[in-house]
């Protein structure tokens, strides 16, 4: 049976045609978490708005992106026993950086360094204006999150062409069904495979 999953936007929500509002609409059942105010988000109010979103649907897989993987990681480190099955993290923004983020998200540092009490994989692009990839690698790490370099992809946002992500469902299918995704040390065919899959937005 497929548990519940999760949509979590970041800043300023997800519109219609972000691969988050795909996803949600190709999965029966998935639901969106909706914030009061997307433009200038609490963090307190963000917490809570999920933390209850996650008790209503107990052992639920979330799909977080952009500022929502700071939010989970925030709701991970106050709220350790939430029933969470697992989360996919696409292209974390850097919430401790003014270079990188703008100010109105800032109260969402410092980022949780702790290690997430669940499966997680983090997906990250080379070229993310919101965040290095350094530093991505650096959370995943501190969050125990698999890590998956999809290469030159941008902010894996509508700017950037996503729209239908068919790679990200099945990042996210493989995540359900408890699958490892490649890492760097997988055989470069594999590694390959993974970023054109991914590099192709659209289908």
């Amino acid at each position: 049976m497929m548990p519940p999953i999760l949509i979590i936007p970041g800043l300023n929500g997800s519109g219609p045609h972000h691969w988050q509002t795909r996803l949600e609409q190709s999965f029966p059942g998935a639901r969106r978490v909706k914030q009061a105010n997307w433009k200038n988000p609490n963090r307190a109010a963000w917490v809570e708005r999920l933390v209850a979103d996650i008790e209503a649907n107990p052992g639920g897989v979330l799909v977080a992106h952009s500022l929502g993987c700071a939010l989970v990681a925030h709701a991970a480190a106050e709220h350790p026993d939430l029933a969470i099955t697992a989360a996919l993290l696409v292209a974390p923004a850097d919430v401790e950086s003014p270079r990188h983020t703008p100010a109105r998200i800032r109260e969402f540092a410092p980022i949780p360094r702790v290690s997430l009490p669940f499966r997680s994989v983090m997906v990250a692009s080379t070229n993310d204006p919101y965040m290095a990839l350094r530093r991505a690698r650096e959370l995943a790490d501190a969050w125990g999150a698999e890590f998956v370099d999809v290469g030159p992809l941008g902010h894996i946002n509508v700017e950037a062409g996503f729209g239908p992500w068919p790679a990200g469902e099945r990042i996210l299918r493989d995540l359900m069904l408890g699958r490892r995704q490649p890492c760097p040390a997988a055989p470069a065919n594999s590694t390959r495979e993974l970023r054109r899959a991914a590099q192709q937005p659209a289908s």
